[in-house]
């Protein structure tokens, strides 16, 4: 203890600047500072004169906040170097950071030592010293830092008081947020809370979901809540949990924005972007008859959502015009994930009942459950073929029916065209004549050669030999478009482009929408989300 106090001593005069007049100060060993880890971090020496002195040191060196501990180790391990030996505290601490008192209130006792002292004491004195050394710089932290920060939309409005408190109680903004703060400062803002979010309309009701028009009171924008309703005994839907799971990892300019989840004991609510309408919506405001600019627009924003997914090995699984959703501007984006998988995933085989039939391509209608991302790409070609003749491709209304028509126009499949397929049982028993394919361009009169070729390539019997997103994306048919489409960021639209835009249609109709159409976008978009829940909560795979 006497080694302890002759330390504190020693400080005290350095902080009063008493250490010049002092020639005869005790040399502290770097044994003395071993007795001192027990010690508490805060120390108190004995005041000079009358009043009070309350203060904290602090460093100008960057280093952050020492305690007492550490600020005696750090001065003893440099006393152990030869070219320290005749070396001061005062001259170390000097060297090692610049001084500052700030007050605090400490109380001491007559002996120097920090004491806890009764308030009927007559002999205490209010003074003394904590030591710490910390940064002086405080940033000031911006409501952009905050959006940066939490990956929040910039339109967002931030609650009153929030910025305030978030600039007290955050952790300093150089260091990584765990999960569990950014989920803590997230529900603070508003998100994960029904009260966030107003209805304004019902768009739709199916057998376990409801889907409202909505506004969110954080960003004042449009909004889709689709409200999923949990049974208790079975729980949320696999469905809106694969959903849930595929869209917070997917950003992406041509893929839907899943903005918020919100679970309760009742229900789990999905809030979307809001778009104005889907392409089946837009193809029959248009008679049927896109302008063959905007069926290239809409295709490429369509491979170029698709090859997102793909590069990250996840199968969208029920491509169809219903859920190509499309705003004012143009943009075209992928929704409904309920039937997407990740093909990372481990699994010997797939379900064959996937895609809406129109859209299924022949492998999976003959019962194939091993399939990759050449599974979307024939849906691409059928909603090509669609956008440019505004009828569907092969509408059959059963299996045998639809492959029919397959079969009809492309020809009966042989050993030659599908290697296997004479020993496929489901081929045998339905027992097709024997078709010889038609030509694509006696169908496709507005399609131009490229556009054909492009077709042909998506409209393959085996997956293997489809197009793949990325290459179809990069074929001749784009050219026109130029070749920055190709490199844009993920999150960029390639209507940032100043020379892309959307031509108006023959009906007369432009890009933008009348007050009758959002009417009908909503009841377009009730459609979209509802359409195909109930039919697919048993799809397990």
């Amino acid at each position: 203890m006497d080694r302890m106090r002759k330390i504190k001593r020693q400080l005290s005069l350095t902080l009063r600047g008493g250490n010049s007049g002092d020639k005869t100060s005790e040399t502290i060993s770097p044994q003395d500072t071993a007795h001192s880890h027990s010690d508490s971090e805060t120390m108190s020496v004995r005041g000079s004169g009358t009043g009070s002195l309350r203060g904290s040191v602090r460093g100008s060196g960057g280093g952050g906040s020492f305690s007492m501990h550490s600020l005696l180790q750090s001065y003893g391990s440099a006393l152990r170097r030869p070219r320290s030996l005749g070396r001061s505290l005062s001259s170390y601490l000097n060297h090692t950071t610049r001084l500052e008192i700030v007050h605090e209130d400490v109380k001491i006792g007559s002996d120097g030592e920090s004491d806890q002292v009764s308030a009927t004491s007559s002999d205490e004195v209010h003074s003394p010293v904590r030591v710490r050394l910390r940064n002086n710089s405080v940033r000031k932290i911006s409501t952009e830092d905050i959006n940066k920060r939490l990956s929040l939309p910039a339109d967002i409005r931030l609650p009153d008081g929030y910025l305030e408190k978030f600039c007290l109680n955050s952790p300093l903004f150089d260091k990584p947020l765990s999960r569990r703060l950014r989920r803590v400062s997230l529900s603070e803002i508003g998100f994960g809370k029904l009260e966030t979010y107003v209805k304004l309309d019902k768009l739709g009701e199916g057998t376990y979901a409801t889907v409202y028009k909505g506004r969110s009171k954080l960003t004042d924008n449009l909004v889709a809540l689709k409200e999923i309703r949990l049974e208790h005994e079975e729980g949320a839907p696999c469905t809106a949990i694969r959903e849930v799971s595929l869209l917070k990892d997917l950003k992406h300019a041509n893929i839907v924005t899943l903005h918020d989840i919100i679970h309760t004991q009742k229900s789990l609510t999905l809030v979307f972007e809001y778009l104005d309408k889907d392409l089946k919506q837009y193809l029959e405001d248009c008679g049927n008859s896109i302008h063959m600019h905007n069926v290239k627009l809409f295709l490429f924003q369509l491979l170029r959502g698709l090859n997102y997914c793909h590069r990250r090995k996840v199968l969208h699984r029920d491509l169809k015009p219903q859920n190509l959703l499309i705003n004012d501007r143009g943009e075209l984006k992928l929704a409904d994930f309920g039937l997407a998988r990740a093909k990372s995933i481990p699994t010997k085989t797939y379900s064959n009942e996937v895609v809406t039939l129109w859209y299924r391509p022949p492998d999976i209608l003959l019962g194939s459950t091993d399939y990759s991302t050449q599974i979307d790409m024939w849906g691409v070609g059928c909603i090509f073929y669609e956008m440019s003749t505004g009828r569907p491709l092969f509408p059959g209304s059963t299996v045998e029916e639809e492959l029919h028509f397959i079969f009809k126009l492309l020809g009966t499949p042989n050993e030659t065209s599908w290697p296997g397929i004479t020993s496929n049982e489901e081929f045998i028993s339905y027992n097709y004549p024997r078709y010889r394919a038609d030509c694509l361009r006696n169908h496709t009169p507005r399609l131009d050669n490229e556009g054909v070729e492009l077709l042909s390539k998506l409209l393959q019997f085996e997956g293997k030999k489809r197009i793949s997103a990325e290459e179809a994306m990069r074929h001749p048919y784009f050219h026109s478009l130029g070749d920055r489409v190709l490199t844009l960021p993920d999150t960029t639209s390639i209507f940032s482009l100043q020379d892309i835009q959307l031509e108006k249609e023959p009906g007369g109709r432009s890009s933008s929408l009348s007050d009758s159409e959002l009417v009908q976008g909503c009841l377009r978009f009730r459609h979209t989300l509802v359409n195909s829940i109930s039919r697919r909560q048993s799809l397990l795979f």
